[in-house]
């Protein structure tokens, strides 16, 4: 899949049925954990900003690997989309949403993946032009069943359900016509993180990448 010049939200969730959930300790780990992540076909990079270190490593990807698209993720305030655009981030990813946060998502050019959980929540993202959302946490909040429930009403929402989906439950969420795709930390294990088993990691992603959808 070529990606246009000016990204989308649409566009990060149709690359792959999976974004990975990335949580960085260290900025070492950065670009070989980018790469073999890119090596097995998963290019869309969620770098949660969860750590002292995390916009530093989407910098380091950002600069030293092409190939992804790098994005950062637990986006909570307009501070933080200032400093995750300046890093090279090219979207953002919300754990909740409001409108001050989309405002400065739109002011930075960065596409926003923003967190719902409930039908109001929903509504009031779609009102702000949203037509992509993150479910989070997707099976504490309801998983498959309520994501099937929400079809009805709002069928012109995309969702990427995140918080919970692992290899073992992941299909019943991609089954779903609503479920452009998931997000998931299962990709990116902290052992294989922390021992730099990057072909294990590219194993995974490989995996993850011929996901039905």
């Amino acid at each position: 899949m070529t990606l246009k010049h000016s990204l989308s939200a649409h566009d990060v969730v149709a690359d792959a049925p999976v974004i990975p959930v990335i949580v960085l300790r260290e900025t070492a780990h950065a670009v070989p954990l980018a790469q073999a992540l890119v090596a097995g076909g998963i290019r869309m990079l969620e770098v949660t900003l969860r750590t002292p270190v995390a916009l530093d490593c989407i910098a380091a990807i950002a600069r030293e690997v092409p190939q992804a698209v790098v994005g950062a993720g637990t986006v909570r305030t307009p501070a933080d989309v200032t400093s995750a655009a300046a890093a090279g981030a090219r979207f953002a990813v919300s754990p909740g949403y409001c409108g001050t946060l989309g405002a400065a998502c739109r002011e930075a050019g960065l596409p926003l993946l923003p967190g719902v959980a409930t039908a109001s929540e929903i509504m009031q993202a779609a009102h702000d032009g949203h037509e992509v959302l993150k479910f989070f946490p997707a099976v504490p909040a309801g998983g498959a069943a309520l994501l099937k429930a929400w079809h009805g009403p709002f069928g012109d929402i995309r969702f990427c359900p995140t918080g919970g989906i692992s290899a073992e439950n992941v299909g019943q969420f991609l089954a779903l016509p609503n479920v452009a795709c998931v997000g998931g930390s299962w990709l990116v294990p902290d052992d294989a993180v922390r021992a730099g088993d990057w072909r294990r990691i590219t194993e995974l992603a490989r995996e993850a990448s011929a996901l039905a959808r």
